[in-house]
């Protein structure tokens, strides 16, 4: 091969690089909705016939849930821009009893910078400016957290009411909500008592929640119904219900602390749980699947589960967040794949 047909190859590639670069951000930028004005859900008065009647068929639900990703397949460039979307949806946490301000500090990096600078270049994104939706801390590490995040538009979580477990005195939560806000959480991720729902006391749950909601005030709340120990598919929707009817503007599965945590079954219940909502009310509740995603592929069947039975506003931060700091990593390695054609090592994508 001479000279001037080796630079003609060498242009081609070129080229084809730089076109797949434009659809993948072409992908991107028309997956970009305003949603600057979403009506928060003011909630409603207790309704016990709302939910005295919901019977949920778990082997009916478990079915559907097996169709996701053997009817739909994203492949190539597509996936790339819905793994590029998953990042803008996950809250980045570590919650774990050794945080220091350095490793939150390197956490809120992370969460601004998501991707390698390398790889971001090589995506020929980094026009995008990508961030991940919020970083979730306790308590006592919101102000490193706040000071780090200066000048994003990350949202800043706190974990509150006794998390995981929920069982510390009433008044004692609602301080916590409090606290958090005060030192400039925007959004409060809350835990549910489940004794409330093992008992069928469905107005202690929604008089809680209410609480709850009356002190987050401006921050929205998430509420953790940790799905895992509720019993069955039944009192999971019940109890979904109960806490939009409460006010809450996220509802989702898990701490991440319980045995089990996220899965497409329960994940199911309680996205048709708020799709009756909004069909009612006319109000978007956002969902957030916490726990147990680690890989792409789940990843990308929760999308298209989200995509399918809610349809496609709802894959936006506002309304669809992974909590799954894990995921991150395998993101990046699947997109340097994409890249390049390697897969990196692991080691190679560290979180914080």
């Amino acid at each position: 091969m001479n000279t001037n047909q080796m630079n003609n190859k060498n242009t081609a590639i070129d080229n084809h690089g730089a076109n797949q670069d434009k659809k993948i951000i072409s992908y991107i930028k028309a997956d970009i909705e305003d949603h600057s004005n979403t009506k928060r859900n003011p909630g409603m008065d207790f309704q016990l016939d709302k939910i005295s009647n919901i019977s949920i068929n778990r082997s009916a639900i478990e079915r559907r849930c097996k169709n996701y990703g053997v009817r739909r397949s994203i492949k190539k460039d597509k996936q790339a821009a819905w793994l590029l979307k998953a990042i803008t949806l996950m809250d980045l946490t570590t919650l774990s009893g050794d945080d220091t301000e350095a490793r939150v500090r390197r956490l809120c990096s992370k969460a601004k910078k998501p991707l390698n600078p390398t790889l971001s270049k090589a995506l020929g994104i980094d026009s995008l400016n990508l961030g991940v939706a919020a970083i979730c801390v306790y308590h006592d590490m919101l102000s490193a957290a706040k000071k780090n995040l200066v000048d994003s538009k990350i949202n800043l979580a706190a974990v509150s009411t006794g998390f995981p477990a929920g069982l510390s005195p009433l008044p004692l939560r609602l301080q916590e909500i409090e606290y958090s806000v005060a030192s400039g959480a925007n959004e409060i991720d809350i835990v549910i008592s489940r004794r409330h729902v093992l008992e069928g006391n469905w107005q202690e749950l929604y008089n809680e929640v209410k609480s709850f909601r009356e002190k987050c005030g401006d921050a929205h709340m998430k509420t953790i119904l940790a799905t895992g120990e509720l019993g069955n598919l039944s009192n999971i929707a019940r109890a979904s219900q109960i806490c939009m009817m409460a006010g809450a503007d996220f509802i989702k599965t898990s701490t991440g602390k319980e045995s089990t945590n996220a899965t497409l079954p329960v994940s199911l219940v309680m996205i048709r749980m708020i799709r009756d909502y909004y069909n009612e009310t006319g109000i978007r509740i956002g969902f957030k699947a916490a726990g147990g995603i680690s890989d792409t592929k789940t990843a990308l069947t929760y999308m298209t589960m989200i995509q399918e039975e809610l349809g496609r506003r709802w894959l936006e931060p506002d309304l669809f967040r992974f909590g799954a700091s894990s995921l991150l990593g395998d993101i990046e390695r699947q997109l340097d794949h994409f890249s390049s054609g390697y897969y990196s090592a692991s080691y190679r994508h560290p979180l914080a």
